[in-house]
């Protein structure tokens, strides 16, 4: 992890001296190196979006949607239950697959999450879904920008945070027994609440996995080697195409109109 309190990286005087060590040139190298990540991550992330709505709307207009996902059936459950799959064998295999295996994968979740959220297309209104994806947008890429150049550690908001998803699941399937319409609101509220806190806490910690990695090429490169680029980014578009995605369906549950 970077060291933002490294004597070295102090300065006094006016101005910038071009300094024996290089550390001015080497830090401005270093900067662009992270946001060249960085947005790759975004681009990656981006297009996953972009994919997914294009598969959920031709979907759902094709009519198939309505048939074999309001149907029942087997084939409902493979939809809805193919992106859990692909998350997993992305998450658990990281380590196996090549970069382009990876790759791969991630657009074959992305359509397989088209096919899954084409429901909602048959659901709530056009134009509500509309509105509540650009709500969205505003709001992830203000809290991501805030994770990125906070100065605050959000490390210690992972844990709390991840049992708060947990505790999403377990009240959102024990709510499929009640049917209560309260605690699907406080559901949806907080899930809302805790999608945003881990967009933050997701771009700060992939921000510094990033750091972390370019200072360990130069103290342990053999640990540089083990984790390469390409597959941190495919890796970090899935977290916060994950996060993108979860904080527009809660906010859906509030904003959508029904059809």
């Amino acid at each position: 992890m970077a060291d933002w309190k490294d004597p070295r990286t102090a300065r006094t005087g006016f101005g910038t001296s071009p300094n024996l060590t290089g550390e001015v040139a080497g830090r401005e190298i270093f900067d662009a190196g992270l946001r060249k990540h960085m947005l790759s991550i975004y681009n990656y992330m981006a297009s996953g979006v972009l994919l997914t709505g294009i598969v959920a709307l031709l979907f759902a207009q094709s009519g198939m949607a309505a048939s074999i996902l309001m149907g029942g059936g087997i084939l409902s459950w493979i939809i809805m239950l193919a992106p859990l799959g692909f998350v997993l064998a992305m998450s658990f295999g990281q380590n196996k697959f090549s970069t382009a295996g990876l790759q791969g994968m991630f657009w074959g979740f992305a359509v397989a999450m088209g096919l899954s959220l084409s429901s909602i297309f048959l659901i709530y209104t056009g134009s509500s879904i509309a509105a509540t994806f650009f709500a969205t947008a505003g709001a992830f890429a203000g809290l991501s920008l805030f994770g990125y150049t906070t100065k605050k550690d959000l490390s210690g908001f992972g844990t709390f945070l991840i049992m708060g998803v947990i505790g999403l699941i377990i009240a959102s399937v024990i709510n499929i027994f009640m049917q209560s319409t309260v605690l699907e609101l406080a559901v949806s509220f907080l899930g809302v609440l805790i999608f945003a806190g881990l967009t933050a806490y997701d771009t700060q910690r992939l921000k510094r996995e990033y750091l972390a990695i370019q200072n360990s090429k130069v103290t342990n490169p053999a640990i540089a080697q083990a984790y390469p680029m390409g597959k941190m980014v495919v890796m970090g578009a899935l977290s916060l195409y994950l996060d993108f995605i979860n904080m527009f369906l809660f906010l859906l549950r509030f904003m959508g109109s029904r059809e």
